[in-house]
């Protein structure tokens, strides 16, 4: 199976096998950008959100190894040190939320993060507890965004949702999934309710959510967070052999993952995306997503040619 680790290190030398950006491109995408990522508002308050954050599903449930939480610990110092803030978990991921939340007490980072988490239960009791024990493993004492992880009894956790929103245990509240088998659904629920956020997948190879979802989005004022990106990991290993397109730096990318990303962003009605990444080589890539120019709908055309 091919990592992305692999696939840097393919892209790395071709590109110096056969460069198509200059030099200094080249180095700078071996750190985190000098400048800030750009930010988008948060429809329902005009909150600014940082446009790139990180996911944690596999890539954040380590237990207690302590190796992997030092560099853990490096991918958050990268992602603030680029002025990104979101970090998105779930109950579902196994230590994902306790390790964020140590690392964030651990950083002196509360302050600086986005967190987004989610429930994932039945029942009403059961989700109270379980939203009671994401603010313990995170270690505050409300979260910024809590959603209803794949719509699971959707109905009863948003009105307890809408109560911890008024008690000031949430800031935000929204629905998520990662399938497109679920968005006749979701898009029910953003016809129905009054939500702040919805979390979707939407890559290159993935468009289904632009016929509907994400215009009904921006129609509603409903910020947007993409999961999935990368085309649930597996489009990045089928582009590994493939040089950059030439056009990619018209938009000032330098690697495959920086376009996919820019591909997503290139959408106007997308808030963040959150890719999930374990390392900090992989952080400093994405968050170079984050500045410069994004594709307009001929580009993002192109872009999803060159990966089809």
């Amino acid at each position: 199976m091919t990592t992305r680790r692999d696939f840097l290190r393919a892209a790395a030398a071709a590109s110096l096998a056969a460069p198509i950006l200059p030099p200094a491109h080249a180095q700078e995408s071996n750190q985190a950008p000098a400048r800030p990522m750009h930010k988008r508002p948060i429809p329902s308050t005009n909150e600014p959100l940082p446009v790139v954050g990180c996911g944690t599903w596999r890539t954040f449930d380590v237990g207690d190894d302590a190796a992997r939480r030092r560099e853990l610990a490096e991918v958050l110092r990268v992602l603030f040190a680029a002025g990104g803030s979101v970090i998105d978990s779930s109950p579902m991921y196994g230590s994902s939320e306790a390790v964020a939340g140590a690392l964030l007490t651990e950083l002196d980072a509360h302050g600086q993060a986005f967190v987004a988490t989610k429930v994932w239960t039945q029942g009403r009791d059961a989700g109270i507890a379980q939203m009671q024990e994401s603010l313990r493993l995170f270690q505050q004492q409300r979260v910024d965004l809590m959603q209803i992880h794949n719509l699971l009894d959707w109905r009863t956790q948003l009105a307890t949702l809408r109560d911890w929103k008024a008690a000031g245990k949430v800031r935000y509240i929204g629905v998520t999934h990662y399938t497109s088998g679920a968005f006749a659904q979701v898009e029910d629920v953003l016809r129905a309710e009054r939500i702040d956020f919805v979390q979707i997948n939407y890559a290159a190879n993935d468009r289904d959510a632009e016929a509907r979802l994400l215009p009904l989005a921006a129609e509603r004022g409903v910020a947007v967070i993409v999961n999935q990106p990368f085309g649930g990991g597996s489009l990045l290993g089928g582009l590994r052999n493939r040089p950059l397109p030439a056009f990619a730096q018209e938009i000032g990318c330098t690697s495959w993952a920086q376009l996919l990303l820019k591909f997503v962003l290139g959408n106007p009605a997308v808030t963040c995306v959150i890719p999930g990444t374990g390392r900090r080589e992989y952080m400093i890539d994405n968050v170079h997503a984050g500045i410069g120019d994004y594709p307009d709908a001929a580009l993002r055309k192109r872009i999803a040619e060159a990966v089809a």
